[in-house]
């Protein structure tokens, strides 16, 4: 998709747009492929970004484009977590050398 969208849930089941925990910023997306009717969830600066992104897309096919029930701000909302990097074993504390026997 272009710059001014994001897909956040692909090919996914129009209840999730029910989610409150959505940024208010998504839209529900139906379009269809093959004949067969496909929902989508998508973010962007505006509505007319998502829009024109999907009708590019799909153009005759794009269906249907409503509001979810996200609430949540978009600049705080933290999405999918991403894959991290397994952080390295900390490091063990240098050992000091060996005391001489005392006598």
């Amino acid at each position: 998709m272009g710059k001014g969208c994001q897909i956040i849930h692909e090919n996914c089941d129009p209840k999730a747009a029910l989610d409150k925990s959505l940024p208010y910023n998504t839209f529900l997306i139906e379009y269809l492929v093959e004949g067969k009717s496909r929902f989508d969830i998508a973010s962007g600066n505006g509505q007319v970004d998502i829009f024109d992104d999907y009708w590019d897309k799909y153009s005759s096919d794009f269906k249907n484009m409503t509001q979810t029930e996200g609430r949540i701000n978009p600049k705080l909302w933290k999405g999918k977590p991403k894959a991290q990097k397994p952080k390295a074993p900390p490091k063990a504390p240098p050992k000091s050398p060996p005391q001489g026997k005392k006598k």
